[in-house]
């Protein structure tokens, strides 16, 4: 059953982040050339469409799994009456219908016939993101604490969301569009993306400090294994970013290498929410 969650909650915490962070960085590219972004924006939807759907059914996959480990029963999972009381009686029940009707919104904006430019797409996806702050460790304090713990999990949420999201739709313009618009693309999320970093590291430093005092030893913890499994990865990808900066004034030479990068840089974001999905599953005293 908690191999099952774990799996759940990757799946779900990855398509709520690259949900939220392809809708942003479009946003951010708006005045790109309008005919690769209107070319652009009919594959994003192709894809965006069917990940929504898929978001919203872990979604309730996850509130089944949940309702399965209180009651210590498989069968809960499909239980009206147990679900039922998960979502009225629970912390967790009560965040998740908001999380869940934050992903209907969005499905259905996604099947609206909206302009590419209009606003509610990654509006209705940074609140899909934010409403995972408070489930996991986020709810692990009480009062002032744990409303400031939560504010900060919603921050990191958002910025990693933005940069994980952001490195997709770059790989499809680098694959996709125009070599012309390469370089105001990089330089774009690159200008952007250092704010990131910076959002995604300082709030992950404020979440170890209030949930454990200190970075945990990976010699005696499994937490400490995985939280620096974490790390690494993310340091991999600030790596990446700078090798990307650095061929951005060789492109022509060096695209496909770039290309591959991005993907690369992309790929340790996801091992990173892999490692993440993990986390929320484990103690951070053990």
């Amino acid at each position: 059953m908690d191999d099952a969650l774990v799996f759940c909650r990757f799946l779900h915490l990855t398509l709520a982040l690259t949900l939220f962070g392809v809708s942003l960085f479009r946003a951010v590219l708006r005045r790109q050339e309008p005919a690769v972004l209107a070319a652009l924006d009919g594959r994003l939807l192709g894809w965006q469409r069917p990940a929504a759907l898929l978001a919203l059914f872990s979604g309730l996959a996850w509130l089944g799994l949940v309702a399965a480990s209180m009651a210590g029963d498989w069968s809960a999972m499909l239980d009206p009456s147990t679900l039922g009381l998960v979502l009225r009686e629970t912390f967790f029940g009560q965040v998740w219908t908001w999380h869940l009707a934050a992903n209907a919104a969005l499905l259905v904006a996604l099947c609206l016939p909206l302009s590419a430019d209009n606003p509610l797409r990654p509006l209705l996806g940074g609140a899909l993101l934010a409403s995972l702050a408070p489930v996991g460790h986020g709810a692990m304090l009480d009062g002032w604490a744990g409303i400031g713990l939560m504010f900060n999990q919603g921050l990191h949420l958002l910025c990693a969301g933005a940069w994980l999201g952001g490195l997709l739709l770059l790989a499809a313009l680098l694959y996709r569009a125009p070599d012309s618009t390469h370089a105001e693309a990089l330089r774009r999320f690159s200008g952007v993306g250092y704010l990131l970093v910076a959002g995604v590291a300082a709030s992950g430093l404020v979440n170890v400090w209030a949930l454990v005092g200190q970075w945990p030893d990976p010699r005696t913890s499994t937490f400490g294994r995985v939280l620096t499994l974490k790390l690494l990865l993310v340091a991999g990808m600030l790596a990446l970013a700078l090798l990307n900066r650095v061929a951005l004034a060789f492109r022509e030479r060096h695209l496909l290498a770039l290309r591959r990068s991005v993907l690369l840089e992309w790929a340790c974001g996801v091992a990173a929410v892999a490692a993440v999905s993990l986390l929320g599953t484990l103690s951070p005293a053990g």
